[in-house]
């Protein structure tokens, strides 16, 4: 047994160094074009339900996170007077565990806590323009910049351990989550000084862990966390590039890929995994979805073709793992399931994730299924997994929710599992999905346009207003609507001087037509409106929708959904309030229902639609044998629901 286990891992391991010996070598790249360009955070501005969103979030755990756990994220000052030594063997870090020698290899924990509380606060204060939040995330930022050392380093350990590293370790996460904070601040500050530190601690990065001659992955131990997150730098050099245009950001990111995938790690990313086209994902959910979008930066900046096979491997291995909502499996492992409305729960963390990995996806290859995944997601798995009034979200929800008191489905065996319920914190477990909940919106918003080369591109409709420029020229465009709660978008564009461009507004692939009220064309998924615009001009836009009964992905059940919202049975539910925190509207919360009824659909059943947006629909209830006309509602904004229905052939 062990002579074909090592045959079997040296003949793997020689296919993945043959693998990797097709890899680029720095500099030698041949990029695939890419004409969309991404607007700074700041020039989209979120309007209509959007805007009430962030707020709420903003009046709630976003803006009051540093409130909620002060002890990880204010008392424990780890970029600045608390950083890590090497006689550091233990700290707080929030989650309810067994007292032992792992704790050590997660010091950096609040580190991401922290860095992603700080991007979503500021992002989120940026797209709303809140004054109030804008001044404490410039606090922070002048905190982070007064703490950069000499030599340009920015990060959480001191002199001895940094860079030193055979295990587990933050260094490349823990700058990231910052750098990402620092770079939406240089967005909206445009100050020069900002963007001079974020590049003298990425040349500080560099020098310390030099391309091809250091290994930043490299463990001894095969499982990791904050060591594989890393390779999210690639969001920091993706933005520098973007700023400067200097291709070493660009080098240096693909050599991180290169090296990420030559160690031995338990991730699924890794380039020979992904050439594997039988080798499900199996790995930490959040890592699998958002290094998606680490191997589209190496492929788009490399022409690669084994890393477009891989990319194109990864992007249906994701696709398997999804559910109705859009939400990806992964709670907290994948574990090679395929997505399934009532098995696989997902955490808050992939969703915000796997979103910024769709979007960065239709930035590079332009093509609108993959804003349609984006939007899938956060409007029916997001808002979903959003409590409706109190500010608070699940860490861990299901599709089907049919009771929500800590464990999946109700299940008591693990005492430590809370994160199926609703929290502002969820310190017991990690305070790392509600800083992404903080995270969430702001991308959405900022990524609802775009600009190519002959205009403008409406990516995400929504209600919004973007300020930008083309050809040197201001334009400013407002979306007026309740997408997705209605399909009628109002745009009204404003130019200074007559103005000459195009249009480019995505076709939802839900969208059968598009009534337009002035003259366009339609290709590749896109509607085309080119035009001199003069002054202030309007145009309105109607996608016409009727509800659609689908098939879940195992062909089990079936499921409804409304243009872009998948529609529920709503499940009424006695609330049980376990903490409530200084301000009255924070409470952690678990919901039983009131009467417990499953439902199945009959064969060949349709949907009858009342306007505005009630939907109604002919069900067996199970429990009671017999049929009833139930109202469906959208899941966003639901807590216990049934979203999938067995269908009933009698």
């Amino acid at each position: 047994m062990k002579t074909h286990l090592f045959l079997a891992l040296f003949l793997l391991a020689g296919f993945h160094q043959s693998v990797l010996a097709q890899l680029p070598a720095p500099y030698k790249v041949a990029p695939v074009k890419t004409n969309l360009e991404p607007l700074p955070a700041g020039a989209v501005q979120a309007r209509g339900w959007l805007l009430e969103q962030v707020k709420r979030n903003l009046a709630g755990f976003t803006g009051m996170l540093d409130s909620l756990a002060p002890d990880l994220v204010v008392q424990d000052d780890i970029y600045v007077q608390n950083r890590i030594n090497r006689n550091m063997k233990n700290k707080n870090l929030g989650a309810v565990s067994e007292e032992g020698e792992w704790q050590v290899q997660f010091l950096w924990w609040n580190s991401e806590t922290q860095g992603n509380w700080l991007d979503g606060l500021l992002r989120s204060a940026i797209s709303i323009r809140d004054q109030q939040a804008l001044a404490k995330a410039e606090y922070h930022v002048k905190r982070m910049l007064a703490s950069q050392d000499a030599d340009g380093y920015i990060g959480i350990y001191d002199q001895e351990l940094r860079y030193r590293f055979t295990n587990e370790n933050g260094e490349l996460w823990s700058k990231t989550t910052i750098l990402r904070f620092l770079l939406a601040w240089y967005d909206y500050s445009k100050d020069p000084a900002v963007l001079k530190a974020i590049e003298k601690a990425v040349a500080n990065l560099m020098k310390h862990w030099p391309p091809y001659q250091s290994t930043p992955f490299y463990s001894v131990n095969p499982n990791v966390s904050g060591l594989s997150h890393g390779l999210m730098m690639t969001d920091v050099l993706q933005r520098l590039y973007q700023l400067t245009g200097k291709r070493a950001y660009l080098n240096y990111g693909i050599f991180l890929y290169h090296d990420f995938s030559r160690q031995q790690l338990n991730e699924d990313a890794q380039l020979h995994k992904l050439l594997t086209d039988s080798l499900p994902l199996k790995g930490h959910g959040v890592h699998s979805y958002e290094h998606l979008r680490a191997v589209a930066f190496a492929y788009y900046h490399t022409g690669n073709q084994q890393l477009k096979k891989a990319l194109t491997n990864y992007i249906q291995k994701v696709q398997y793992c999804l559910t109705p909502s859009g939400a990806p499996a992964g709670d907290e492992f994948i574990g090679g399931r395929r997505g399934d409305a009532y098995q696989t729960g997902y955490e808050f963390c992939s969703l915000h994730e796997l979103m910024h990995s769709w979007i960065d996806l239709f930035r590079y290859a332009g093509e609108t299924p993959y804003a349609d995944a984006a939007e899938q997601l956060l409007l029916n798995a997001g808002l979903g997994a959003i409590h409706p009034r109190n500010s608070s979200i699940c860490y861990l929800k299901t599709d089907n929710a049919f009771i929500l008191t800590g464990g999946k489905h109700g299940d008591t065996t693990d005492i430590h599992q809370t994160r199926y319920r609703y929290s502002p914190v969820h310190k017991e477990a990690a305070v790392c999905c509600v800083p992404n909940a903080g995270r969430i919106f702001p991308y959405y918003i900022q990524h609802m346009w775009m600009k190519d080369e002959n205009g403008l591109v409406a990516v995400l409709p929504g209600p919004s207003f973007v300020e930008t420029h083309y050809r040197n020229k201001p334009v400013k465009i407002e979306t007026i609507t309740e997408y997705p709660f209605s399909n009628t978008l109002q745009l009204i564009v404003q130019v200074e001087h007559p103005h000459s461009f195009q249009l480019r507004i995505r076709k939802p692939g839900w969208a059968r037509q598009a009534v337009v009220s002035v003259p366009c064309t339609e290709a590749d998924g896109f509607i085309l409106i080119s035009k001199q615009w003069t002054g202030t001009d309007t145009l309105s836009i109607t996608f016409p929708m009727q509800p659609e009964i689908k098939t879940t992905s195992n062909n089990s059940e079936v499921y409804v959904q409304a243009g872009p919202l998948v529609l529920c049975r709503p499940i009424a539910a006695q609330e049980s309030i376990t903490r409530t925190y200084f301000h009255g509207s924070l409470q952690e919360l678990m919901y039983t229902p009131l009467q417990p009824t499953s439902y199945a659909l009959p064969a060949g059943e349709a949907v009858t639609t009342t306007p505005p947006s009630s939907y109604m629909i002919r069900l067996w209830n199970v429990q009671a044998n017999r049929w009833e006309e139930v109202q469906l509602t959208p899941m966003a904004g639901t807590i216990l629901r049934q979203v999938t229905f067995p269908v009933d052939h009698r």
